[in-house]
């Protein structure tokens, strides 16, 4: 345990926001240095860190989702407040509106959002898969029609890293064509193809345009569906480009949990073990164990806040279901030895009155819980490789939070192919 907080690691080291884009001090770790601190001997679970030019960052982490620049409900303090290390900003909506022009004219992301740590920007290739019905894919790019006002938008890999340069964050995702399963071999195999070129025009954005001076750090993204031969073929070359690190997409769009974690278990084995991992998209707290078991290193993911907003509280013995009758005379707080505000302060019946009674408030105090809670199953996760018990860590966890969603006659919560959040 550290930094005075029961079960939980400090944030990154960062930064002063008010800083915009600018380099940390002389003293800091140069972006992109990753360094492997302790690995897991029953597992291929590691602990490492990646420095950023906003401060470093202990791994394994879980980045929430802040679409728009927001975490929904919550101020940047209130996210930081959870021990939140980095968040998931989306470049393709940014740029929808107010534009990346406004975000860099304001300071960039930092500033605009009064967010001192590591930002990361997902590049809109999500959007690529999530509207479907308003884009056209070539192997130049892709073309939509804005979800606003239905005028055209062209985005390719370079236009893609330019906006993500200005809009200044620390790390930088290539475009890339995520396919829903189930979809035709040659589907996948063009898809792969076409991500694995616009990785290398992205790069060489990322060489010419000044970016990786200034300290973003580029990750480029693997597809292939669920096709190990592609996916494998896909992540050699890939890592030939030698970025500073390596996303995996085209996980929990279909496929469903054990093909998933099929793919993920082959990928991450052949992986570079220089660089981080990052598992895109997925954040139930069984498989973000599971995958940290597999050598995962980064996640993200709208579960905790989406969740939270539908009444949903994530704890160790399972999620609790807030609407329901059962908690309308619950002087209980959601979890006992839990250390959030909404813990601290409040009752199980007062937030379940909050949510009949459609007060955003409710949401808000339970996003700040969820959000405490995937911090600390990170951290705790992080300290157990540290000292050797990850595996008794990870089947502890497993065995209180399984039983309890099984008591509850619950599936296990999976994030399927829409995005709410992003």
């Amino acid at each position: 345990m550290s930094a005075g907080e029961p079960g939980g690691s400090p944030p990154a080291t960062t930064r002063d926001p008010r800083a915009g884009g600018a380099e940390g001090s002389a003293n800091s770790p140069q972006p992109g240095r990753f360094e492997l601190d302790a690995c897991d001997g029953a597992t291929a679970a590691r602990a490492s860190r990646l420095a950023t030019r906003s401060g470093e960052l202990l791994l394994p982490a879980f980045f929430p989702v802040a679409t728009r620049g927001a975490v929904k409900l919550l101020t940047s303090a209130q996210v930081r407040s959870q021990l939140v290390q980095g968040l998931l900003v989306n470049a393709f909506h940014l740029h929808l509106r107010p534009g990346e022009e406004v975000v860099e004219a304001l300071g960039g992301l930092h500033r605009f959002m009064d967010w001192p740590g590591p930002l990361v920007t997902d590049s809109g290739g999500f959007q690529v898969f999530s509207l479907a019905e308003l884009r056209r894919v070539t192997d130049d790019g892709v073309v939509f029609a804005s979800p606003i006002d239905g005028s055209p938008l062209e985005l390719t890999p370079e236009r893609v890293i330019e906006i993500q340069r200005r809009l200044g964050a620390d790390i930088v995702v290539s475009l890339d064509e995520c396919v829903q399963y189930p979809a035709p071999r040659e589907t996948v195999e063009a898809a792969a193809r076409r991500t694995l070129a616009w990785n290398r025009r992205s790069r060489e954005e990322w060489l010419r345009g000044g970016s990786r001076e200034s300290g973003q750090l580029l990750f480029g993204v693997l597809q292939g569906g669920t096709v190990r031969e592609l996916r494998l073929r896909s992540l050699s070359e890939l890592a030939e480009m030698e970025l500073p690190g390596y996303a995996i997409g085209g996980v929990s769009v279909g496929e469903g949990p054990a093909l998933a974690r099929e793919v993920l278990s082959y990928t991450l084995e052949a992986a570079p073990r220089d660089r981080p991992r990052y598992v895109m998209g997925v954040g139930p707290p069984e498989d973000l164990l599971d995958f940290i078991a597999m050598g995962a290193d980064m996640f993200d993911c709208v579960l905790p806040t989406r969740n939270a907003r539908s009444a949903c509280a994530f704890t160790r013995s399972g999620r609790l279901r807030l609407r329901n009758a059962a908690h309308a005379r619950s002087e209980e707080p959601i979890e006992a030895l839990c250390d959030c505000p909404a813990c601290r302060t409040v009752s199980r019946g007062y937030l379940r009155h909050l949510f009949v009674a459609g007060e955003a408030t409710a949401g808000a105090l339970v996003t700040m819980h969820n959000l405490r809670f995937f911090s600390r199953l990170l951290a705790e996760s992080r300290e157990a490789i540290v000292r050797g018990r990850f595996s008794e860590f990870r089947k502890s966890f497993l065995e209180q939070y399984l039983a309890g969603e099984n008591r509850a006659g619950r599936m296990p919560a999976r994030r399927g192919p829409e995005g709410a959040d992003r």
